[in-house]
């Protein structure tokens, strides 16, 4: 069976983002909100954030509150803030796979990939 799992990096810091809020919105056939976690020590959720049978093909978002996660780790950001929650929207084709999507970020610029 296929799965979604995440993994955060904060490469400001040089550091896996531990205590991150992230919130998954599934976007069919209207959004609605799933599920709500917080990274670990290793900027990744305990348990994949979908599996089995509530892991479906569809349109998901990640939202990651990263301008949160600046403020309460020192950062000085300016108000408001350049990035503050980061969406990421992307499409499941084929639940029997393995989807991670991770975030690489910084006060300025993030990236993403569909990860193993």
């Amino acid at each position: 069976m296929g799965r979604l799992t995440t993994h955060v990096l904060d490469t400001a810091a040089g550091c896996p983002a531990a205590g991150l809020r992230l919130e998954l919105w599934a976007l069919e056939p209207e959004p609605h909100f799933l599920k709500a976690a917080t990274t670990n020590a290793d900027g990744r959720v305990e348990a994949p954030l979908l599996a089995d049978k509530e892991f479906a093909d569809g349109v998901y978002e990640l939202r990651f509150f990263v301008g949160e996660y600046l403020r309460i780790h020192g950062s000085a950001l300016p108000d408001p803030a350049f990035l503050d929650v980061v969406p990421i929207r992307f499409g499941i084709a084929d639940a029997g796979q393995h989807y991670h999507v991770p975030l690489l970020f910084s006060p300025y610029g993030y990236s993403t990939y569909r990860g193993s």
